[in-house]
């Protein structure tokens, strides 16, 4: 019985602290729902092109009202249960976050 409460604790740490997040490659666009995170939270795309990702806010959480790409100076409000469309170039291969308006909602474009 304390083996299997271990090993139930064990799987918990790893899936919300050790996991990779579910990826998508796109071609140069993503649909991206937003309701408690961000789904996918990863997603891969060639740099040097321009990508479109439309944020589906199917809530209306203060903390999800917000989109903040700090490497790109762009910072988009999210309407409630309406879609958003944001585009970006990533210059160069690499990684660029991006949050909700608090930090507390991560994802990221994988430049390749």
């Amino acid at each position: 019985m304390v083996a299997g409460g271990l090993g139930a604790s064990a799987w918990v740490v790893w899936y919300f602290f050790a996991a990779e997040p579910a990826s998508v490659v796109a071609g140069q666009e993503a649909m991206i729902v937003v309701e408690g995170a961000y789904a996918p939270a990863v997603v891969r795309v060639q740099a040097g092109r321009p990508v479109r990702l439309v944020f589906d806010r199917r809530e209306t959480s203060g903390c999800s009202e917000e989109v903040v790409f700090g490497d790109f100076g762009i910072r988009r409000f999210l309407p409630a249960h309406q879609k958003t469309t944001v585009e970006v170039t990533p210059p160069a291969a690499g990684t660029y976050e991006f949050t909700c308006g608090m930090g507390m909602m991560r994802g990221r474009i994988v430049a390749e």
